[in-house]
């Protein structure tokens, strides 16, 4: 596949998650097969499938906040916990609100 017809999404993902795809279709799509194949347990490859899931839909929002973005994406590698995540997403979202209804020419707001 030509590199400028690769989907974002698929581009955004790390060589592992692509690896895990090429497995997940080899395997007919079978979690028991994938479990088998990497010595864990169904739950296990059933949670890396939904981080999976949830790093394609965040790389096919094309109107995502980049900020927001990384946020998601460092939680969904598990290089920061979910409720810090909320956190930093919330207060980036009030202070992005408050900027936007007052004007920087305001002193009171």
């Amino acid at each position: 596949m030509a590199l400028e017809l690769m989907p974002a999404w698929l581009a955004s993902l790390e060589e592992e998650d692509v690896t895990f795809i090429k497995k997940f279709v080899l395997a007919s799509g079978s979690l028991k097969e994938m479990a088998r194949e990497y010595g864990v347990t169904y739950p296990t490859v059933r949670l890396r499938l939904d981080k999976l899931i949830q790093k394609i839909r965040m790389g096919e929002a094309t109107d995502a906040d980049a900020y927001i973005a990384l946020v998601k994406r460092l939680a969904l590698d598990d290089k920061l916990d979910f409720d810090t995540a909320k956190v930093l997403i919330a207060a980036y979202k009030k202070e992005k609100r408050e900027a936007q209804s007052c004007p920087t020419s305001e002193s009171n707001c």
